[in-house]
């Protein structure tokens, strides 16, 4: 294993491909949660009554989810039909540009719409880094690969959180626009995927981004699905609890409420350290499957200890936030699960897209959410969510197939 890793590391090209997608993921996650971190202030500043604050930044919330979602199923389709690396110029191009808009709205109408062109375009990074790892480095350091991207990009939200706090919500959008596009200079070496580039040359009549494969065959629908589902507590967490801090901590009865911008910063923090972990335990165990289940059962847990310890201390609140994050830190694997369960014909489409729609589940979620609350109140509904999800997690997980030593060189035909 030394050795192989030695011989990669030794590959200037494979490195710089692991670098240029962590750096892409990076800003990816930097405007992802700048929203979470600025909306209170950035709402007020546009003129939202402090009583609509929830409401409307829901009503964002869900245009920015949409974007995601729709641009998963678009970047998907383009990187299989037209290279992984064309995903990753289009991509940040899209995204770069929406993010200079978002700093120079003057409404909540120009907001959800810049906050969706940001989601449409932020859509294509993950997905198509990870796939392009999978292809490029050999099984055995493929997790490895993916780990290291989203280590070093969920601490994009790190970044976001010290940025806003210096320069101000309108800045802070502009910087990671202007960083998106000072991006595109390093992908211009980027290499593309021999199994993409083999299968290009052997199969040209092949089908490739077909999303309607995934309705036409019931087998690939059931592991389009199932992966969705692991994934979906991540998002319960990060999009409600993380999102919705003022509310849940008046919920607490803290005196002095926490910042939501500081409480994506822990929670950030120890998403990074999960991601880690989660990882290295994969290696260790030989199986993604254990790992993302350690990872679930810590996410009850901390789930727990965050809505029954209700100090009125902030460091325990934002100490608390950084357990949810590590707990909730499987997403490089859950998203390695996606793109080693298809062929390398619907692999970027699946890898894509399935992150995003994860993503996207935040609408239900937070509809859910907002919809219980006048009955369960506000722990009692973010913990329903938490628990459905977690829950159909378990079962998805129980039933999709360990990939960690599987031969990602084949097609779904």
């Amino acid at each position: 294993m030394k050795k192989l890793l030695w011989q990669t590391l030794a590959d200037k090209l494979i490195v710089l491909t692991l670098l240029v997608s962590a750096l892409g993921y990076f800003v990816d996650i930097f405007d992802l949660l700048l929203f979470s971190i600025v909306r209170v202030q950035s709402l007020k500043d546009l003129g939202v009554a402090e009583a609509d604050l929830l409401t409307v930044g829901i009503q964002l919330l869900n245009a920015q989810m949409a974007g995601l979602l729709l641009g998963g199923l678009v970047w998907g389709v383009i990187g299989d039909k037209y290279g992984r690396v064309s995903v990753l110029f289009g991509s940040i191009l899209f995204y770069s540009l929406g993010s200079i808009g978002n700093g120079l709205v003057t409404n909540v109408g120009q907001y959800a719409l810049l906050r969706f062109i940001s989601g449409l375009g932020l859509a294509g990074e993950l997905g198509i880094c990870v796939t392009l790892a999978s292809e490029l480095l050999p099984r055995g350091l493929r997790g490895l690969g993916t780990t290291f991207i989203a280590t070093i990009g969920v601490l994009g939200a790190t970044a976001a959180v010290l940025v806003a706090d210096k320069v101000g919500w309108r800045d802070a959008y502009i910087i990671g626009g202007v960083l998106g596009l000072g991006l595109l200079v390093l992908r211009l070496k980027v290499r593309e995927s021999a199994l993409y580039l083999k299968m290009e040359k052997d199969k040209k009549d092949l089908k490739r981004g077909n999303l309607l494969m995934f309705f036409r065959r019931p087998d690939l629908l059931r592991r389009y699905i199932k992966v969705i589902l692991i994934g979906a507590p991540i998002w319960a967490v990060v999009g409600i609890f993380i999102t919705f801090t003022p509310e849940f901590a008046k919920d607490f009865g803290m005196t002095v409420l926490p910042n939501a911008g500081t409480a994506v910063f822990y929670c950030y923090i120890g998403l990074a350290f999960g991601d880690m972990c989660s990882g290295l335990l994969s290696q260790y165990f030989g199986s993604r499957r254990k790992s993302i289940a350690a990872s679930l059962c810590l996410l009850i847990v901390f789930t727990g200890l965050f809505v029954t310890v209700r100090s009125d201390s902030l460091p325990v609140y934002y100490a608390l936030c950084g357990l949810l994050g590590f707990s909730a830190g499987y997403w490089a694997m859950f998203v390695q699960v996606g793109a080693e369960q298809f062929g390398t014909n619907l692999r970027a489409t699946a890898a894509t897209s399935i992150p995003n729609v994860v993503r996207g589940l935040t609408i239900p979620m937070a509809a859910g959410f907002h919809a219980l609350t006048p009955f369960l109140g506000v722990t009692g509904s973010g913990l329903a969510v938490a628990a459905a999800a977690v829950m159909l997690a378990f079962i998805a997980l129980w039933k999709v197939r360990e990939t960690f030593h599987a031969n990602l060189d084949y097609l779904d035909l």
